[in-house]
């Protein structure tokens, strides 16, 4: 897991309608993959719960703790994982109502405003809301 940092992102992220669309959840619901497209563009765009330990942690200690400080100061943890953009949260899976605040930090992180953001989630897709 790679840091990334808003800044690098292209910057239709920032300025664009975007629609942030899950194309399937993996690995136990615990990794939906994604894409975020605007202006003409798509970035892939991952989501990944990092408390999630079984089979097998996803995170080390050490990154889970970071997630857990940077979601308590109100932001998202961005890296690069598998070569694709991640956003990364504390937990072991994914709601309805956690993809939105994710997402909703994200536009705080690369300047965008929230209300220019679109989710595209599949019914059935993620676990009921925490």
């Amino acid at each position: 897991m790679t840091p990334v940092d808003p800044f690098d992102l292209p910057e239709w992220l920032g300025t664009a309608e975007v629609t942030w669309r899950a194309l399937r959840t993996e690995r136990g619901g615990h990794l939906i993959l994604g894409v975020l497209a605007g202006a003409g563009a798509e970035l892939p765009c991952n989501l990944l719960a990092v408390d999630q330990a079984w089979p097998h942690a996803v995170a080390s200690a050490e990154v889970r703790e970071r997630v857990h400080l940077t979601w308590r100061n109100g932001e998202v943890e961005l890296v690069e994982l598998d070569g694709d953009l991640t956003l990364l949260t504390p937990g072991a899976g994914f709601s309805s109502s956690r993809v939105m605040v994710v997402l909703e930090r994200f536009t705080r992180a690369v300047g965008a405003r929230a209300d220019r953001y679109v989710a595209a989630i599949r019914l059935g897709a993620l676990a009921a809301d925490e």
